[in-house]
């Protein structure tokens, strides 16, 4: 019993001291940020402010390249 738990002592100081502590947590980070980029999008939608940021774009281009 003494052993397993040597054992296992050994291998969490090594997954939080090692090169692995890290893993997952890229997927986890991509995955919050799409749910705020969704949210962001739903939110212009559902505000019915496309049309707005859309016109406004078209006249900063139109501005810049004089049409």
């Amino acid at each position: 019993m003494r052993q397993r738990v040597g054992v296992w002592g050994r291998t969490v100081v090594s997954r939080m001291r090692g090169d692995g502590r890290d893993a997952g947590a890229g997927f986890v980070e991509y995955a919050g940020l799409l749910i705020i980029i969704a949210g962001i999008f739903t939110m212009v939608h559902g505000l019915g402010l496309d049309n707005i940021i859309s016109a406004a774009i078209l006249r900063a281009v139109n501005n810049v390249t004089g049409g």
